[in-house]
C-alpha cells in the first residue's frame, strides 16, 4: 500500500492488524509509526496499551506474546517493533501469527535500511497478509519535485532555483530535507514563496557560490564565475566535498550528452529525457552549444579520473580543493 493511503487510512482511525515497514528510506517508515504511537491512544490508555521494543533488545517470541495481549480498558493494544531488521533471521517464526492475528492488536514492525529477503516464504505472506509498505530512496532527480510538492503541502511556495539549491544541496536524505524545510519555514508566514535569498540566509547555502550555480557557469563558459566558486568550496570543503561536486557534474555533463544524441529538442521532450524542471532548459541548450560530443565525452574521462585522485589513487596529498581547481581548469579550457 502507498504511504499516502496508509496514513489516511490512520487518521481517520481505520486500523489494520499488521503493519509491516521496511526499505531504505526511512522517513516513511518514521511517519506512519510515529503517527501510530502518537495519536491511536490517549494518555492514558497507552499506560498498559502501548508496547515499544527494539530488535536488537527482543526475540520475535517476546513480540507475539505482547501481540496476544487484549488490551485494557482501551480498544486497541499497540506494540511497535523499532530496528526490526536485527529480526530477520527468525522472521519465520511470524508465520502462525500472520494466519491469525490479534483483531484488537495494531503490531507495527520498522523494517529500516532494507526488505526482507524474498526468496523466504514469510516474505510473501507479510505482503499478503499486512499492510505492507516498501519505502524506497528518492532518485536525486525526483527530489525538486518532492521538496516542491511537500512545501505546497505545508501552505509554502518555492522558485526553482532555491529549489534545486536545496536538492543539490541536502541530497534524498528525506528526513534531512525535512528538517531544514521546517526550520527555514518557521520563520516565513504561510503563503511565502521561498527565494534563493532565504536558502542563503536559513539553512546557509550561498545563494552565489553553490553547486547549482557552478554548473550553469561552466555551461555559459563564465571562467570567472567559476573559478571562483571552485576557491570557495576549496575554503569550505567540508561543506562542498569533491565527491559531491564531482558527482553533479558527471550528471550534468551526461545530461548534455543526453541532449546531443536527442533528435527531438522541444522543450517538453527535452524535460522528459532530461528529467529536468522546464527552467532549465535554456541551460542545457546553452552548455551544448559550448560543449561538444566530444569535449563532454572528455570531460566525463577526466570526472573519473579525478574522482580515483579523490579517493587517493595516484595521489598521495593533493587536497580535495585543489584538486578541484585542477579538474575544473581543464574541464574549461
Amino acid at each position: 500500500m502507498e504511504y499516502n493511503q496508509i496514513l489516511t487510512d490512520l487518521k481517520n482511525k481505520v486500523y489494520h492488524p499488521v503493519y509491516f515497514l521496511c526499505g531504505e528510506e526511512t522517513f516513511y517508515i518514521d511517519c506512519i509509526s510515529d503517527f501510530i504511537e502518537e495519536n491511536v491512544l490517549d494518555a492514558n490508555e497507552k499506560e498498559f496499551n502501548q508496547t515499544v521494543l527494539y530488535g536488537k533488545e527482543t526475540d520475535i517470541i517476546t513480540v507475539i506474546g505482547c501481540a496476544k495481549r487484549y488490551p485494557m480498558m482501551a480498544n486497541h493494544n499497540v506494540v511497535i517493533v523499532k530496528e526490526a531488521q536485527n529480526l530477520e533471521k527468525d522472521l519465520e517464526l511470524l508465520d502462525s501469527y500472520l494466519e491469525q492475528p490479534t483483531p484488537s492488536t495494531i503490531l507495527v514492525f520498522c523494517f529500516k535500511y532494507k526488505v526482507p529477503d524474498g526468496r523466504k516464504g514469510v516474505s510473501k505472506k507479510l505482503k499478503a497478509k499486512s499492510i505492507y509498505l516498501e519505502s524506497k530512496k528518492l532518485y536525486e532527480n525526483k527530489v525538486p519535485e518532492w521538496i516542491t510538492d511537500y512545501l505546497k503541502q505545508k501552505g509554502y511556495a518555492i522558485e526553482p532555483k532555491a529549489c534545486v539549491m536545496m536538492a543539490n544541496y541536502l541530497g534524498t536524505d528525506l528526513s534531512k530535507i525535512v528538517n531544514e524545510i521546517n526550520k527555514l519555514t518557521i520563520n516565513l508566514s504561510a503563503g511565502t514563496t521561498i527565494t534563493p535569498e532565504h536558502i542563503e540566509k536559513n539553512v546557509g547555502i550561498s545563494k552565489d557560490y553553490n553547486i547549482f550555480e557552478l554548473t550553469k557557469y561552466i555551461g555559459n563558459l563564465d571562467i570567472r564565475k567559476a573559478n571562483e566558486t571552485i576557491i570557495y568550496f576549496g575554503k569550505n570543503e567540508k561543506e562542498n566535498p569533491i565527491q559531491v561536486v564531482i558527482s553533479t557534474l558527471y550528471s550534468f555533463f551526461t545530461k548534455i550528452l543526453i541532449y546531443h544524441y536527442t533528435p527531438d529538442k522541444s522543450n517538453k521532450n527535452i524535460v522528459q529525457k532530461l528529467g529536468i524542471n522546464p527552467f532549465f532548459v535554456g541551460e542545457y541548450v546553452t552548455a551544448a552549444q559550448n560543449f561538444s560530443i566530444n569535449k563532454a565525452v572528455k570531460i566525463i574521462e577526466y570526472l573519473r579520473e579525478y574522482d580515483l585522485k579523490s579517493k587517493g589513487v595516484d595521489n598521495n596529498s593533493t587536497s580535495g580543493g585543489e584538486l578541484m581547481k585542477e579538474l575544473i581548469f581543464k574541464i574549461l579550457h
